[in-house]
């Protein structure tokens, strides 16, 4: 596989959308003790509303059904059920599990090393999400070094 480069690409931004019965608890937990900062604010008519926080620099994870077990065995020591987990790269690993698990989100999988060196957790949180928080143990340039972590465009 090589990488795959198209400067002509349009995408300025991903945005993830997660429709949340409890919108109220839903941004009270990711704008207070996640820390997202709110970008901006609609209403609209029949009580919609939106809410669009601020997660940093995005990328898109894209694993196959192996990869995905193997992140869910090492997280939480067996399968999850299908669908989107977002995961936040954080400084502090355990002090923003505890936070999270404090404001209302379940311990899925304490917080762990990974065979990919970050310390990484899972927790079940308001809008019906799975979250993965990481913090990484050393760097992508040192993980590049090891069997098994180079990137497409370096096999």
């Amino acid at each position: 596989m090589s990488a795959h480069t198209n400067e002509s690409a349009t995408v300025i931004q991903l945005r993830v959308v997660v429709e949340a019965d409890d919108f109220d608890a839903a941004i009270a937990f990711y704008l207070d003790p996640l820390g997202l900062p709110e970008q901006a604010a609609f209403e609209g008519d029949g009580d919609a509303r939106v809410s669009i926080l601020d997660a940093g620099r995005a990328t898109l994870e894209i694993s196959n059904p192996a990869q995905k077990l193997m992140i869910d065995q090492v997280e939480t020591g067996a399968r999850q059920g299908p669908g989107i987990r977002l995961a936040f790269e954080v400084t502090d690993g355990r002090g923003v599990t505890t936070t999270l698990a404090a404001a209302g989100a379940t311990i899925m999988g304490e917080p762990r090393e990974t065979p990919w060196r970050s310390l990484n957790s899972r927790l079940d949180a308001p809008g019906g999400l799975q979250l993965t928080v990481f913090e990484e143990l050393e760097g992508i340039s040192e993980r590049a070094q090891r069997a098994g972590f180079e990137t497409a465009d370096a096999q």
